[in-house]
């Protein structure tokens, strides 16, 4: 599994959406995306959005200059979504 980093700092809805899902399915499954953020929408958005989707948001995390959010891709075959250990 690999991680990728899609930085949409100073970017806003629903752009930042629209990025975020193109760039997961661009990935192999089972990698994951970490998602940089600075748009307070955005940021309570994604992570809601791609859940009902079926992406597993693995973490969300905030401090005072940076949002993150990551994000595994989903299993499309029908097994469960949920993370995977590490």
């Amino acid at each position: 599994m690999a991680q990728s980093t899609l930085d949409l700092r100073g970017e806003v809805c629903p752009y930042t959406f629209v990025r975020t899902k193109l760039a997961l399915e661009e990935l192999p499954e089972g990698d994951e995306l970490l998602i940089l953020l600075d748009h307070p929408a955005a940021f309570r958005n994604i992570p809601r959005s791609l859940l009902d989707d079926g992406y597993p948001v693995l973490s969300i995390e905030q401090d005072p200059n940076q949002k993150t959010c990551s994000v595994r891709t989903r299993n499309d075959r029908g097994l469960d979504p949920a993370p995977l250990a590490p």
